[in-house]
């Protein structure tokens, strides 16, 4: 349905090649798009809705390899978290555009949908996952901050972030070197890209990376282990008894990038991303003293007491080994000269397999393994693509009227193999409360596995008509059909005005929708926590919409969440070197999806995993999102250099407006949800680069923000105020080729308030901050550029 875009993708890309050894330079309101619109001819500067532009210098400026940092440096509106020991979300990030849910934007590569994460994270959002895009391998970023489903289909609510894969002939080789200032967190990586040129024809780009990082700590012994050292002097108590921090991790990726013209008027295009990454997490300490249900005397097994396996406790190690894949193929070409078309077909797979180390299933006693294979998830997507884009001559109009038109039809698999039976078993001490299933992440049954497949298809229709010089507007309307719930009709309406050729307002009005994943239509889970109070492990279920016990409860057959959005801008630009925009939006969205209120398991119902509590997703809630969006650079000679400074600016409210249960009906889950992200975000940086050398300095702010337990039952709130850091960094272009960089993130060393509702748990600084909570962090890069 994209495929359109690869028209000016190409053509983008063959005019902004540089010579070998020569950066890119920072993308300018002149810069040619291609999201948000299906003309040949936009430039940021005269598109119909705001699209930030990304240059492969500003990328680079960035220590961090994982492309949610960088994102969450460059876009004002882009927030992500760390979560440490928080199962699969410590290695699945959830990051959140405009404050919407991660599955509420939609992410593209080559302007090609990439596929969602098998993981089901918070309120069961299933977004991608960013972290499998290598960030060396991109030429520039697009980020359209506007409502697109009527363009772009299912997820486009928040707006469309696209990735322009560098297929430039030369490359470069990259080594850098990073730690905390605490000692801890090491990072090492590598990294290489090399474009050869196909003859006169095309080019093949060829690229490839590793990092690791090692975990962190910021974390204090916790008072209950404090207490059972001194009970038990004999024994020799770990300090800490469990790590808060970032988790060890191991990323590698591979890929190419491929342009070749088979012809004058056909060209062959695709690219392939392969990821694998390997991590381990701590989780919540098991103290002997106060875990009955796994420290407690059975009449089932005489004479076996789990002190003699673990006499100090245990805090369980969580594994996550991921997969991910996507590829790429398609030809366009040209009819005449107004006639446009193209054809492409995608594969994409994310697997996660999860382990559990340092742990026991409690219920099978003595026979209990101590480290598990928890199962696997994965997420398979199918897409293929058929485009025409038609330059239609008006003698009336200033310029052709374009449109396009085009079909898709995708294809969603969820998958879920089950884990060791001793992962999930329910052994024959649960009789006498010992607790079944891998202690801290119980696996996947076979009672959980399947394979559960989506279908959709969809044609659409965009145009672009210039009424006037100054005057554009555009309107696209397309038509969707889901097998598991029907249909979904959506349009957009946009216009531009330019008052002068270096003035313009914009605006647009559309509708949109996120359908539901099979994932999320027909899974189930279980997970444990700990009482922040009590201290005692609780035991969650999240049941299938379908399940006969969620049906009991009030579950109902899940449905499209739909959005309203409205915006208003003005940009501008002029020859002092001043650009910027100040955009406007109103976005309304129904049938929020999220997870239910918790509910007591019936009495007479089988509850042999002992669940605390269950639930179940559900269309709980709606919401109205208003905000602002501020983008503002100058550019200047200043004595014998250069100086460039951005400011971007977002501030972003969220309020609940209605619902049934949960988060509409429920005052905590109301607050937590509209208070848990900063309302205001922004990033004042600047460039002074003279000679061989540059300076860049950037001072990063995010407002106050609301923190809770999560407890088994109420939650308890903290209040955390405004912070800002200051990143600086010194580079030396050694000669043409070669750069050293030399920097710092967090120069001050700040850190935010201590996290005292978490400080029985030994954590020092809240797991969900949006922003990193491990201090000062210093790097040092070297690039090679041939």
């Amino acid at each position: 349905m994209l495929s359109v875009l690869t028209f000016a993708t190409a053509a983008d890309a063959r005019a902004e090649a540089a010579p070998a050894g020569t950066a890119a330079a920072p993308a300018t309101l002149d810069t040619m798009i291609v999201t948000g619109t299906r003309g040949s001819n936009r430039t940021q500067f005269d598109t119909l809705a705001p699209v930030d532009v990304f240059s492969q210098e500003e990328i680079q400026a960035i220590e961090s390899s994982d492309l949610n940092d960088v994102l969450a440096q460059l876009v004002p509106s882009f927030v992500v978290q760390r979560m440490p020991m928080n199962d699969g979300l410590v290695f699945v990030r959830p990051a959140t555009l405009r404050g919407l849910s991660p599955d509420q934007t939609l992410v593209l590569v080559n302007g090609r949908r990439f596929h969602r994460s098998a993981l089901l994270g918070a309120r069961g959002a299933q977004g991608a996952d960013l972290a499998q895009i290598p960030v060396h391998a991109i030429q520039r970023i697009e980020v359209l901050r506007d409502g697109a489903s009527a363009q772009y289909g299912s997820d486009a609510i928040a707006g469309v972030i696209n990735i322009i894969l560098d297929d430039r002939v030369g490359g470069e080789l990259s080594l850098g070197l990073s730690e905390y200032s605490e000692g801890d967190g090491t990072g090492r990586k590598i990294g290489g890209r090399h474009g050869f040129a196909l003859g006169d024809k095309g080019s093949l780009s060829l690229f490839a990376d590793w990092d690791r990082s090692d975990a962190t700590s910021r974390s204090r012994q916790r008072a209950d282990a404090i207490a059972f050292q001194n009970a038990h002097p004999d024994l020799v108590v770990p300090d800490p008894v469990q790590r808060w921090g970032q988790p060890d991790l191991e990323n590698r990726h591979f890929g190419f990038n491929l342009n070749l013209a088979l012809n004058d008027s056909v060209d062959l295009y695709g690219f392939g991303l392969y990821g694998h990454s390997e991590g381990v997490s701590d989780f919540n300490w098991r103290n002997p003293d106060g875990t009955a249900s796994v420290y407690n005397r059975s009449r089932v097994f005489p004479g076996w007491d789990a002190r003699g396996l673990y006499p100090t406790g245990f805090s369980p190690k969580y594994g996550n080994e991921q997969d991910d894949l996507q590829g790429v193929l398609g030809l366009r070409g040209y009819w005449g000269e107004r006639w446009r078309w193209d054809v492409s077909g995608s594969y994409g797979r994310n697997r996660i397999d999860y382990t559990l180390g340092n742990s026991i299933n409690a219920s099978l006693g003595p026979d209990s393994p101590t480290s598990f294979y928890l199962g696997r998830l994965s997420q398979e997507e199918k897409n293929l693509n058929a485009d025409i884009v038609y330059s239609l001559p008006v003698s009336a109009l200033a310029a052709p009227i374009n449109i396009a038109f085009g079909a898709e039809t995708r294809e969603e698999t969820y998958g879920v193999d089950a884990g060791d039976p001793a992962s999930y078993a329910i052994g024959p001490g649960a009789v006498t409360g010992l607790a079944g299933g891998a202690n801290g992440a119980p696996g996947f049954s076979a009672a959980n596995a399947g394979r559960w497949s989506q279908r959709s298809r969809a044609a659409y229709i965009d145009v672009e008509a210039p009424l006037t010089a100054r005057w554009t507007v555009g309107a696209a309307t397309r038509y969707e059909h889901f097998s598991a719930f029907g249909e979904s009709v959506d349009g957009k309406l946009s216009s531009r005005f330019e008052f002068t050729p270096d003035l313009a307002v914009r605006g647009s009005l559309s509708t949109g929708f996120r359908a539901p994943t099979p994932g999320q239509l027909y899974t189930q889970s279980t997970q444990q926590g700990l009482d922040t109070v009590t201290l005692q492990v609780f035991t969650t279920g999240r049941l299938a919409p379908s399940d006969p016990l969620a049906i009991q409860l009030g579950a109902q057959p899940l449905k499209p969440e739909q959005s309203r959005t409205a915006s208003l801008g003005l940009t501008w630009k002029n020859d002092l070197g001043f650009s910027g925009s100040v955009d406007l939006y109103d976005i309304k969205v129904t049938d929020r999806f999220s997870q239910s209120a918790s509910f007591a398991v019936p009495a007479g119902v089988p509850n042999p995993l002992a669940y605390t509590s269950v639930s179940f997703y559900t269309n709980d809630f709606d919401t109205t999102t208003r905000g602002v969006d501020v983008v503002a650079s100058h550019t200047t000679a200043l004595g014998a250099g250069r100086l460039s400074t951005t400011l971007g600016y977002n501030y972003n409210q969220t309020q609940v407006d209605n619902g049934a249960t949960g988060v509409a009906t429920n005052d905590s889950q109301r607050r937590i949800f509209e208070e848990r992200l900063p309302r205001q975000k922004a990033t004042l940086s600047s460039t002074y680069a003279w000679g061989r050398f540059s300076v860049l300095g950037k001072l990063r702010y995010y407002g106050a923000w609301t923190d809770s337990s999560g407890n088994a039952t109420g939650d308890i709130f903290q209040r955390f105020g405004a912070m800002s850091f200051v990143d600086l960094a010194v580079s030396w272009n050694v000669t043409e080729q070669q750069t050293l960089r030399i920097g710092a993130d967090n120069l001050f060393n700040h850190y935010p308030d201590e996290a005292s509702f978490q400080a029985s748990r030994g954590l020092i600084y809240s797991r969900n901050a949006p922003y990193d909570t491990d201090g000062r962090n210093l790097y040092a890069e070297y690039r090679i550029r041939y």
